[in-house]
This record gives C-alpha cells, structure tokens and sequence, in this order.
C-alpha cells in the first residue's frame, strides 16, 4: 500500500474505531495524534484542514479531498505521519497489520544506496565490508 492510501485508511480507520463506545483510549489517542499531525500537514493546503475534520464524520464523502490534500502536501513523504498510520492500523486492526494488508513499499536508488522500514543488525554501504 503506498504511503497516501496508508494515511487515508488509518484516519478512516481511527474515525471509525473513534466513533464506536468499545474503542480503547489507545486507539483513539493514536487517532488524534495522526490527525493532528496530518493537519499540521495540509494546512496549506486549499480546503485541506476542512477535509480532514469532515472525513471524520463521512470517511466515504471525503476520501477523495483527504487523499488530494495529503498528496498534493507531501504528508506521506513524512515519516512521522507514515509511522502514526501505521501505528494506528495496528492498534486498530491487529489482523491486517500482521496480514501485512497495511506495508508501504520503500525504494531507494543510486550507488550504495539503503531503504529500509526497519533495520535489525549491521548495514554495510561500502566495497569492504569490515571484518570481524
């Protein structure tokens, strides 16, 4: 899932779950803190904030200027926001999360380049790896 489509279904995710009397106060702290941090994002943005604060209440409605908003800001360039929605998608679906419906697929290019979602253990760029 790219970074865009991440965002956009943890904050439908976060509304929905939000919404619900049986959410945990995790999830629905997780969900503020993705919105607010995607707000502080598409606050250039024209019409962008308003997007936002009205997916809440009709994610279907607002899917298309949410999904404008937060690519037309770079937000899912921000890995602050990325990390959030996927920390809310696997608070508020555990199943998917570790189905790995909610992945973002990270590239990189150029000599010695190295993307990574998370890195366990030494990372050599260089010709001469050291030796032990």
């Amino acid at each position: 899932m790219d970074p865009v489509s991440l965002i956009v279904a943890a904050l439908a995710a976060g509304a929905t779950a939000g919404a619900s009397d049986t959410a945990s106060q995790v999830i629905k702290d997780a969900y503020a803190g993705l919105k607010r941090l995607v707000l502080g994002s598409v606050t250039d943005q024209p019409g962008g904030p308003v997007a936002v604060e009205q997916h809440e209440a009709d994610p279907a409605t607002w899917r298309a200027p949410v999904v404008k908003a937060v690519t037309d800001s770079g937000a899912g360039d921000d890995e602050a926001i990325v990390q959030a929605a996927q920390r809310l998608l696997a608070l508020a679906d555990p199943a998917g999360a570790q189905a790995g419906r909610y992945t973002v697929n990270i590239t990189a290019s150029g000599e010695r380049s190295v993307a990574a979602q998370t890195i366990s253990g030494p990372v050599f760029t260089g010709d001469n790896p050291p030796t032990r």
